[in-house]
């Protein structure tokens, strides 16, 4: 085949060494000076100050504003990669930072291997803290929490303290998590084997987190919470019924629910439509054996799935279990418009079918962080995972704060890496100060200088 010969005008004839501090990751000083603004570190530090013992090496705010990046950046979740960060001149200046003020792979061991397992309760009372510090900015009418389990798969890792068999069929760790907005404001993390209701930490989560709520920002907001039947137990719903909590809960069906809705009359049967798909739906009153008290039952099947038309046999029958409509103390801070609303069986079963975007925040924090914990023993590895939620909460709020504007907030980690975070920058130190330096192209695609303003004046977090 003969060869053809191209001339370019623009033909790279060597390569060398440049003297200037550049970096291929310009867009991690945005999260840094974020950092800075919301004062993060002042809740970090006042809660895990005293781990440090002497005042050699890094202060603990420093640490944690490098893990933190470390999140964000995302490009590798193994802790050798900060070696490599260490020596790089250009990702130092991104993080504010000198090059001997960087950490390496050892600090960051010694560092998590300092926590002990009662460290959860310091990083939960964190996480507990961002979760009021963006009530009070969002302000909403009514709350709608949801209680989830999220499984860490570990199989393929080395033996881990803690992983075990769960019910997905892998070893792995369990994180028993509230969600709200695509954001985690609670977690306990424990051993895989355990299930979702053992020990009722969910219910004592809810208890604490509504205590808060009421507490720090509105004594009178309604507050809904949805489990899956992971949570069926008439413990958590009567707990939270006596705390005037709405509850939407995924029911077991049991044979004699069956035996009961086939002798209901076919009229009693109503449809409810998305726009998509429609359900059938009936409604009774539920009380199972050993239970005290009756609540509201409503009984669901799908109509047709797509363009056809689901058999009786093959039909995904739900029953969502709920105390709205039947508690009034649930719904005495709300307008009666609200009221109406909130009680609508069309509304419950519209807010049951969110269950399946509420897997959304488990995904997102899959796509920002990673699952495999990097240590043996479960104390340093359970603080390294809530240093990734608090990383992701942060992450959540970047996008709301920042980024808004040019990325819609449901993007995920891996679209805002490659689009705000990926480019190249140029660090100048210059007798007025130092200067970051984009191309035009980037400073035009991102409005860099708009979202760099932005970044200056957050609401920042009450200590």
């Amino acid at each position: 085949m003969k060869q053809l010969k191209f001339k370019s005008k623009c033909k790279i004839s060597k390569v060398d060494v440049t003297e200037d501090t550049l970096t291929g990751r310009g867009g991690v000083a945005l999260f840094v000076r974020y950092l800075s603004q919301v004062n993060i570190y002042a809740l970090l530090v006042e809660a895990f100050g005293c781990i440090r013992k002497s005042e050699k090496g890094q202060p603990i705010w420093n640490i944690f504003k490098q893990i933190l990046c470390f999140f964000y950046d995302g490009t590798s979740r193994h802790l050798v990669y900060f070696d490599q960060l260490k020596r790089d001149e250009g990702y130092a200046a991104v993080m504010e930072n000198t090059s001997g003020e960087m950490i390496g792979s050892h600090q960051v061991k010694r560092f998590f291997k300092g926590f002990s397992w009662l460290c959860g309760g310091m990083f939960r009372r964190i996480l507990k803290q961002l979760f009021i510090w963006r009530l009070k900015i969002e302000r909403p009418e009514q709350m709608e929490l949801t209680v989830d389990l999220m499984i860490l798969d570990n199989d393929e890792a080395a033996k881990r303290h803690g992983v075990g068999p769960t019910y997905k069929n892998v070893k792995g760790f369990g994180s028993v998590q509230i969600l709200w907005k695509r954001k985690v404001v609670d977690a306990v993390f424990r051993g895989g084997s355990k299930h979702s209701n053992a020990g009722h930490t969910a219910l004592k989560m809810v208890t604490e987190l509504v205590d808060l709520i009421r507490r720090k920002y509105r004594e009178d907001v309604p507050i809904v919470v949805r489990m899956d039947r992971g949570f069926f137990d008439e413990v958590n719903i009567a707990a939270l019924d006596r705390l005037n909590v709405g509850v939407i809960l995924t029911g077991k069906i049991y044979d004699h629910v069956k035996a009961y809705v086939r002798a209901l009359p076919a009229e009693r049967w109503k449809v409810y439509d998305n726009g998509h798909q429609e359900w059938e739906y009936i409604e009774f009153g539920y009380r199972y054996e050993s239970w005290k008290k009756y609540y509201r039952a409503i009984y669901t099947r799908p109509a047709y799935e797509g363009e056809q038309r689901v058999l009786d046999f093959a039909r995904p029958d739900n029953i969502i279990i709920s105390n709205l409509g039947v508690n009034p103390g649930v719904v005495r801070g709300c307008s009666a418009q609200m009221r109406r609303e909130l009680t609508r069986v069309e509304a419950i079963i519209h807010s049951h079918h969110q269950r399946g975007a509420d897997e959304l925040p488990h995904r997102g924090l899959k796509d920002f962080g990673f699952e495999e914990l990097p240590f043996k023993r479960f104390s340093p590895n359970m603080a390294f995972f809530y240093c990734m939620l608090i990383s992701f909460f942060l992450f959540e709020t970047f996008k709301e704060d920042v980024l808004e504007e040019i990325l819609p907030v449901t993007s995920y980690a891996t679209t805002v890496r490659r689009k705000v975070v990926d480019f190249a920058a140029k660090i100048i130190t210059t007798s007025r100060g130092i200067v970051l330096k984009v191309t035009q192209a980037v400073m035009d695609r991102l409005r860099f200088d708009r979202l760099w303003e932005r970044c200056q004046n957050p609401v920042s977090i009450s200590v």
